[in-house]
């Protein structure tokens, strides 16, 4: 039988595992894949250590946790449609904005969120793995909404509960509302803000719970800033006065966890239970990151208006 070592992601973090020792063969092995499963039900995040940098390896990974789903748009950059698909590449592109955080330039820079917001359907998991790893910055951050929510004021809590909140695929960051940093400043727009705009006209608008309960009792703070349009009902500026509130309170408790990648390390977050943020990293640098995508659903998300639509756009 194959062993694994499995440890907490930090000291007093109260999500996460590191686990080592992972192989194919200690893939083919079903106690050991059942292992693995089980710790990520428990923790919602997974950092594979020390394993081989492959394509197959993390595809063998991936699989554990439910089969891959393939990004939808034909211009994303496939490692290999042929062999792996599902598998794509991440990497900063002439027409990416570049933002400016704390005084520092960013390129791939995102705010906290959570994957396909602002879809009906929420994907089970991401799975990454650094290929090029910039030598400095280019980080990402995960922070638990099971912890968040535990560690909210009873009175951030009695206002968060019942609400939903509706999200767009607008990604330009003029037209965020919410949960930008005081420090932000674009510097370079998105050269293709026009065909963003379109993708987001293309859907309707979609509405997910603030706050939602795991089968396991566990209630989740799953509230996404980027893309957010406001609390269904309270299009107003009442309602956005209580959003700020929410995130607010949201960031005095967070305690996220920032990974320093390795080529080596792979990396698998929760989508239903985990906000992820992109750290950036200097324009001129480069980062190739190798990403693949869980199919599921939590089965909460709906479209404005009872929508249903038949394809939908992934773009995160």
């Amino acid at each position: 039988m194959s062993t694994i070592t499995v440890k907490d992601l930090r000291d007093g973090l109260p999500f996460g595992a590191r686990i080592s020792g992972i192989t194919s063969a200690a893939l083919a092995d079903q106690a050991v894949r059942q292992e693995i499963a089980d710790t990520f039900e428990r923790r919602g995040v997974i950092v594979f250590e020390g394993v081989e940098p492959s394509t197959e390896l993390q595809v063998q990974i991936s699989n554990v946790f439910g089969p891959l789903k393939d990004h939808p748009s034909k211009t994303t950059t496939r490692v290999d449609a042929e062999r792996w698909p599902g598998v794509i590449a991440i990497s900063a592109t002439p027409d990416m904005c570049i933002v400016e955080i704390d005084g520092k330039p960013r390129i791939s820079w995102q705010p906290w969120h959570f994957d396909h917001c602002y879809n009906d359907e929420l994907n089970r998991a991401g799975v990454l793995r650094a290929v090029t790893v910039a030598p400095d910055d280019g980080l990402t951050g995960f922070a638990d909404g099971i912890q968040i929510w535990n560690d909210l004021p009873a009175e951030a809590k009695a206002v968060a509960a019942d609400l939903n909140v509706i999200y767009t695929l607008d990604l330009l960051y003029p037209h965020q509302r919410f949960g930008l940093p005081a420090s932000f400043k674009e510097l370079r727009p998105y050269a293709n803000a026009e065909q963003i705009l379109r993708n987001a006209a293309a859907l309707p608008r979609a509405i997910h719970p603030a706050v939602w309960t795991r089968e396991t009792g566990e209630k989740v703070m799953h509230l996404s800033p980027y893309m957010a349009v406001g609390f269904e009902g309270q299009e107003t500026p009442d309602g956005e006065e209580k959003f700020h509130y929410v995130w607010a309170e949201v960031l005095k408790v967070i305690r996220p966890y920032w990974h320093s990648w390795k080529t080596t390390d792979m990396l698998i977050w929760d989508n239903w239970r985990m906000l992820h943020e992109a750290g950036g990293c200097d324009p001129s640098l480069d980062r190739v990151m190798h990403r693949t995508t869980i199919k599921g659903d939590y089965g909460l998300g709906r479209f404005e208006g009872g929508v249903k639509v038949g394809a939908t756009t992934s773009a995160m």
